[in-house]
């Protein structure tokens, strides 16, 4: 009787054990590699996908990327509607200000800088959303290859929604809160540049991964299924009137994305 206990008891902790053996392996290892492909884009492979505070607090996540020239860059983003930021000084600081608490208009207003890979931002552009500054859709990019996969520069950006000012819940201090679903951001600007017909492709690589509750520099809560949109310009400012190609992605990532929404849709 009491070995037939005695057998019964490791039976249990032995297949317990292989479970939780089956499941780090599934979480931590199969499913993560899985989930990450840079099929279209192999250059991006082992980079970081986040970036940080002047402080070295993590910042945005990486969400959206373009192919092209500087040039071919800077026409897109201005033909899609996106203005340039000016440089924070002390003028611009005022003005800023002066937008928000007036309620008056400011498309070019300053944004604080990230940084990514130990520099900031290479340029930032942003794009009103209502009268004054207060909430604006806005990207920084970095220049992350000289030469990518098409023997084009490949820049990556974080675009997320200022959506009103407050305090940081890191610092205190005084900042813009951004909105949580930083994937319609993406989709969003994505958008605006093929309205603009310059784009010619689109396709997807892995960023931070699937989130439903990560925060940013600010301490602002986002929520992401973790993929970068990189749309491939058009060069010289040619525009196309076709219909973007739309490069697929490896099916288990597509089956990561589905579950991710159905999650996040039971979240929200």
């Amino acid at each position: 009787m009491a070995a037939s206990v005695t057998l019964s008891f490791r039976l249990i902790i032995f297949t317990t054990l292989a479970i939780l053996a089956v499941y780090g392996l599934l979480a931590y290892v199969v499913l993560p590699a899985a989930w990450t492909h840079y099929e279209h884009q192999k250059g991006l492979a082992g980079r970081p996908m986040l970036t940080h505070t002047r402080q070295g607090i993590p910042g945005d996540a990486l969400n959206v990327g373009l192919v092209g020239a500087r040039e071919d860059m800077i026409r897109a983003m201005h033909a899609a509607g996106w203005y340039p930021a000016d440089p924070i000084t002390l003028k611009t600081s005022i003005e800023i200000v002066g937008s928000v608490l007036l309620d008056r208009p400011y498309k070019t207003a300053p944004v604080s800088p990230l940084y990514y890979d130990g520099r900031p931002e290479d340029f930032a552009f942003e794009k009103p959303d209502g009268k004054s500054a207060d909430r604006r859709h806005h990207v920084r990019f970095w220049l992350v290859l000289d030469k990518g996969d098409e023997g084009r520069p490949v820049w990556l950006g974080a675009v997320t929604l200022d959506r009103g000012v407050g305090l940081s819940r890191y610092t205190g201090q005084v900042t813009h809160h951004i909105a949580p679903d930083i994937d319609a951001e993406r989709d969003g600007l994505i958008a605006d540049l093929v309205h603009a017909e310059m784009v010619t492709a689109i396709y997807e690589v892995t960023g931070v991964g699937p989130t439903l509750n990560s925060r940013n520099g600010e301490g602002d809560r986002y929520f992401t299924d973790g993929e970068i949109a990189i749309a491939r310009l058009v060069q010289d400012g040619r525009k196309s009137s076709a219909a973007p190609e739309r490069l697929a992605s490896p099916s288990l990532v597509l089956w990561k994305d589905a579950i991710w929404r159905a999650a996040a849709s039971a979240t929200r």
